[in-house]
């Protein structure tokens, strides 16, 4: 057999507390897609840390070796010179640098010590055309969506002519188009012998793009197996070490339309723009109701909800009810007042403070309105630290100490630790924009049975998804928007996805 591109012996690596990898072993061969998966700390972004050397020779045990010779990278910058490339899920790009300057930062092209911006240009739109990537190259990376900013990361790995390209959730923020350009990018590089790491928690999606695919749990290598011995059912069972037999609990009978409405919205409009973004939304929803909220991506369904919660910064007209009483809400702070909790889709920009320890973050929402943490602005610590204990356990939120920065924990605890904050204010109303994204299936599987039975103790909930069957498992109602309008409202009975998609076409 020939020697693997990559091959990563006896790994071990230890945090203060806790041990992420418990000799695994891994092997990549030139021009494979391999999988790497597992749930939430299962310890694929530690390993992948390890092969970039953000964890450096030194702090781990166990060797890798790159065409059968061991390697002891010092840093990021030895990885990159033996050709790997990594695009971790945090994006590393300059917000206020255009496209082109940030493909090539720190490489740039130079005429006699002077960048060659003419060349550079060129260049990165000689790089974009070849993998069909629609991006503008003077535009300032802020003014990019999160999907074409994913993109970008991608065309800056591409850009060193790497021999590996190692991808952490690639595709967590792509649409459909943007994914399916990203899988022909990957099989043009198979052609070429170039490597891929491809770690996601979309199953469906490993299964259509995968060679081979190695799984995880507690750290420690579970199985690597060819793509075509894998089912969806057997690679969660390998996960989480158990059978999930249902995705989404039963809410069949959980509902009835005769319970009190929680929130009602009127003739709602947004005004960036012209036409309004939002243009005359009216909606309600009941105590104990999970209503759910479809669209394809700039449908509006963010906006609608940012806007009812007072997080929305353009000007905007309507009428807002809280148990039948109008109410005025102009920020998020009355919108708290009100009883309303949003769990926002960007966990990591507008849901967590990333330095602040757990139990910092888990309060962060009820300071200002429970007199149990705060009283007369003193903050009582042992009653912080107390209900963060509980929500903690309550959540099973996998963390060594409340004190640890929520940076150190994985996609799924951190979800955990924004949902537990704003648990913490007790809300009436909650908003779950993208709540599973990003996540492991056994997650996914505890926010949906935490969904059910926060809506079965009477909690009106509006629940913003991109993924069809979620909204089908989850929802009694849907509501779907095209263009900032809404093009369908269904009782969720014999709903079909292709009922969802032609309203979310405008059709």
């Amino acid at each position: 057999m020939t020697t693997p591109l990559l091959s990563m012996q006896a790994i071990t690596k230890d945090f203060p507390g806790v041990r992420a990898l418990d000799d695994v072993n891994f092997e990549v061969h030139l021009g494979e897609i391999h999988a790497l998966c597992g749930e939430n700390g299962a310890g694929k972004s530690t390993l992948i840390k390890i092969l970039g050397a953000v964890h450096p020779y030194g702090s781990y045990e166990g060797q890798l070796h790159i065409n059968g010779v061991e390697q002891r990278f010092r840093n990021v910058r030895d990885a990159e010179q033996a050709g790997i490339a990594v695009i971790h899920q945090e994006l590393a790009l300059i917000p206020e640098m255009t496209v082109a300057e940030n493909i090539y930062l720190g490489r740039e092209p130079c005429k006699f010590g002077i960048i060659d911006k003419t060349r550079m240009y060129q260049d990165a739109g000689d790089l974009l055309t070849q993998f069909g990537l629609d991006i503008p190259l003077h535009g300032q990376v802020y003014k990019l969506g999160i999907g074409q900013q994913q993109l970008v990361e991608i065309a800056k790995a591409l850009s060193r002519d790497a021999r590996m390209l190692v991808l952490d959730e690639p595709t967590a923020a792509l649409t459909k188009s943007e994914v399916d350009i990203l899988h022909k990018i990957l099989k043009q590089l198979q052609e070429k012998d170039v490597a891929c790491i491809y770690i996601t928690h979309k199953l469906k999606e490993l299964l259509q793009i995968a060679d081979r695919v190695t799984v995880l749990r507690d750290g420690k290598t579970v199985a690597t197996q060819s793509i075509h011995d894998c089912t969806e059912d057997k690679l969660i069972s390998q996960m989480v070490g158990r059978e999930l037999t249902t995705y989404y609990p039963d809410r069949e009978n959980a509902f009835t339309t005769e319970a009190a409405v929680a929130l009602q919205v009127e003739e709602l409009c947004t005004y960036p723009s012209e036409p309004p973004q939002l243009d005359n939304i009216s909606f309600d929803v009941h105590c104990g109701e999970v209503l759910g909220i479809a669209g394809l991506m700039g449908a509006g369904r963010t906006e609608l909800i940012n806007t009812i919660f007072g997080a929305y910064s353009g000007k905007w007209s309507g009428k807002i009810y809280r148990d039948g009483k109008p109410v005025q809400i102009q920020s998020p702070r009355d919108a708290i007042q009100q009883g309303m909790a949003l769990v926002s889709e960007d966990r990591k920009q507008y849901g967590l403070i990333l330095e602040n320890d757990v139990v910092r973050n888990m309060t962060l929402a009820s300071l200002s309105i429970s007199k149990e943490i705060t009283s007369y602005g003193v903050l009582n610590r042992s009653v912080e630290y107390q209900k963060s204990t509980h929500a903690v356990n309550t959540l099973h939120i996998k963390t060594t100490s409340l004190d640890v920065p929520v940076r150190q924990l994985s996609g799924g605890n951190q979800q955990k630790v924004v949902l537990g904050k704003w648990l913490m204010t007790r809300p009436s109303v909650l908003f779950l924009d993208e709540p599973t994204r990003g996540i492991d299936v056994g997650a996914k599987a505890e926010i949906h049975a935490l969904t059910a039975e926060l809506a079965d103790e009477g909690v009106a909930i509006v629940l913003v998804s991109s993924e069809i069957p979620e909204i089908l498992g989850m929802s009694n109602r849907v509501l779907v928007l095209h263009e900032g309008k809404i093009t369908g409202e269904f009782v969720n009975k014999n709903l079909t996805q292709e009922d969802i998609l032609r309203c979310a076409a405008g059709t």
